[in-house]
């Protein structure tokens, strides 16, 4: 096999280098349904210590503090969906946190109301004092929707 080894050896060797052997992936996958959805936006698992405690990065101080007086029952939830396998106990601090990946965007998409006729007509007055095309039909189209949003128009369209 030219000297290539399956990526599932490479991942255990470097989830290894932070805790217990694997840990940390069950960690992650239970956390979501252990905090709920607010607390996993602004909370996650960082990495599991030699002595099984979980380090988990927040995303301000606030949300430490917070998190910290709640950790006894979020060590007790996650260890309903881990068992023996659970942190033994939480350490909460200002940290990075991943990124929103694709299905995050998704399920959070915005839409804007489909504007009237006269929102459409007032918009485009609003914009006709703009001399390139391009930015004046940008900004006809923002302004509609505005309009159509203050106006209580039914939602249509995707925001983006």
């Amino acid at each position: 096999m030219s000297g290539l080894e399956p990526i599932g050896d490479e991942l255990r060797r470097e989830l290894g280098k932070l805790g217990p052997a694997g840990a940390i992936a069950d960690v992650v996958a239970a956390w979501p349904a252990a905090v709920g959805p607010a607390i996993a936006a602004n909370a996650w698992p960082a990495r599991i210590a030699r002595d099984g405690t979980l380090h988990v990065a927040t995303s301000s101080s606030a949300w430490a503090f917070e998190l910290t007086q709640l950790a006894g029952s979020v060590c007790a939830r996650l260890a309903e969906s881990l068992g023996e396998t659970a942190p033994t106990a939480l350490r909460f601090a200002p940290g990075r946190l991943p990124e929103l990946g694709a299905d995050d965007v998704e399920s959070s998409e915005r839409t804007v109301p489909t504007p009237s006729p006269r929102a459409n007509a007032a918009a485009a007055e609003l914009a006709s004092e703009i001399a390139d095309p391009a930015l004046r039909a940008a900004v006809a189209r923002a302004a509609a929707a505005g309009l159509a949003a203050a106006e209580g128009e039914p939602s249509g369209r995707p925001f983006w």
